[in-house]
């Protein structure tokens, strides 16, 4: 039987083909939540793996997508294939991105090595939507040599990308806040390179000695990563070559020294949880709207069950 457009297999082999129209239309599946979502992440799975996942993070302001856009520039020149997923806050109106940052990355629209989707955050805390690590699967199976999680900027709960990038850039930036606050938002403790951008600024070279001294402080085991501080202007394409270069070499650090299989596995081990978490509650939901809820609410209520009782009852009907 000939295999339809929206066969999972089809699709996956037409993304990895290069056909950046399956490629949209896979991340789609993932942010819709397709009833097809299982079949295509298995028939991703063995093609996935590869490609390094570079999380730029920052607070409001430093120039995110100023630097995704030239570093893309700058990792295109080897021919690598990149892919960037650029989180976007969701429009208060329909839920959607609201699509800045590929405007701002119209440089490489016409580059067919360069594949840019704007993902919505949809309110989930943490810079990042809930769908992001299998959006990177996709691009990852695609082909792409390196994938680009640019965050939303939200602050102090923007840590979340750690947890889903191989290396992960801190953008800071002068008159954004110095070093110290950086240190107080905890954003000093997940970096793996760190760029002062618009470092053609008053006040850029202070923070780079703040954040070298913060990071001379931290309190690293022997053979530990040490971050660099890197100095850019992106607008202008300035220092990113070092950038690059220090990406390359974290890439490689973590390879030599087991770090990159520690965090895939606790990154699949943090993804298999939501995923699971999900079920539960969708579970969970199904339970708790049926009528026997209520009644042993009622049943609390008026003495005749403690909420203990009451909470066993109603897990055991779950599990049924």
């Amino acid at each position: 039987m000939k295999k339809g457009p929206e066969d999972p297999t089809d699709l996956v082999a037409r993304a990895r083909a290069g056909e950046a129209r399956a490629v949209a239309r896979l991340v789609s599946m993932v942010e819709d939540g397709s009833p097809q979502l299982r079949e295509v992440m298995a028939a991703l799975v063995p093609h996935a793996g590869h490609a390094h996942v570079v999380g730029i993070t920052g607070s409001p302001g430093v120039g995110k997508s100023t630097t995704t856009n030239a570093l893309v520039t700058e990792l295109r020149k080897p021919r690598r294939r990149v892919g960037v997923l650029a989180v976007d806050p969701s429009s208060p109106f329909s839920g959607g991105a609201l699509l800045g940052d590929r405007v701002r990355m119209q440089d490489h629209a016409t580059d067919p090595g360069v594949y840019i989707r704007s993902m919505a955050s949809r309110g989930h805390l943490g810079g990042l939507s809930w769908t992001t690590p299998q959006a990177l699967r996709v691009l990852d199976a695609a082909g792409c040599d390196v994938v680009v999680v640019e965050t939303v900027g939200v602050g102090q709960s923007e840590v979340e990308i750690a947890g889903l990038a191989d290396t992960t850039v801190v953008l800071m930036a002068p008159g954004a806040g110095d070093g110290i606050q950086a240190a107080k938002a905890g954003i000093l403790e997940i970096g793996d390179v760190y760029a002062v951008n618009k470092a053609d600024r008053d006040g850029a070279e202070q923070v780079r000695r703040e954040l070298r001294s913060a990071i001379a402080l931290g309190d690293r085991p022997e053979g530990a990563w040490k971050p660099p501080v890197v100095m850019t202007v992106a607008q202008s394409g300035r220092g990113l070559d070092e950038l690059a270069r220090e990406l390359d070499r974290h890439r490689a650090w973590l390879e030599e020294t087991g770090e990159l299989l520690r965090r895939r596995t606790r990154r699949a081990r943090e993804e298999i949880e939501a995923i699971a978490v999900a079920a539960l509650r969708t579970r969970w939901e199904d339970v708790s709207s049926h009528d026997g809820l209520d009644a042993l609410a009622e049943a609390v209520v008026a003495g005749a069950k403690d909420p203990y009782a009451a909470a066993d009852e109603l897990v055991a009907t779950a599990g049924s």
